[in-house]
């Protein structure tokens, strides 16, 4: 099943995965509506519907006549630990396109191991594991 979501929740969603990533930080202006209706070839509503919704949720704030800017942070990994996580992770996508997968077939591989696993998630059972 393919997931369809709403132009303003994908821009939430690029936001929140910004976060958790550290490419954006507390401080950090988000770009200019216009400038997000230009690249993103989205209506002027779409996207502030988007930073309301980031707003709300006490990610970011708007300040009259400056911007919107980051106040909030996801994620608690520590960045050297996501660089390292992200190279496992290169790596392994590049064996399993070696093997044959097609990028659909990766997403539904890690969608069925995330949901085998959550149990050992939180009982930190998969930490220091060999990948």
């Amino acid at each position: 099943m393919r997931e369809r979501l709403a132009p303003y929740a994908q821009l939430v969603r690029q936001v929140r995965e910004a976060l958790r990533l550290g490419v954006l930080k507390p401080g950090d202006r988000l770009p200019a509506v216009r400038d997000v209706v230009v690249s993103c070839t989205v209506n002027a509503n779409t996207v502030l519907k988007a930073y309301r919704e980031l707003e709300h949720v006490g990610l970011v704030e708007a300040r009259q006549g400056s911007g919107t800017f980051v106040t909030g942070s996801l994620g608690a990994v520590e960045p050297h630990d996501m660089a390292r996580l992200r190279t496992g992770l290169s790596r392994w996508v590049g064996e399993a396109r070696q093997a044959g997968l097609e990028d659909e077939d990766v997403k539904a591989l890690v969608t069925a191991v995330l949901a085998e696993e959550p149990a050992a998630a939180h009982r930190g059972q998969w930490h220091g594991a060999e990948a």
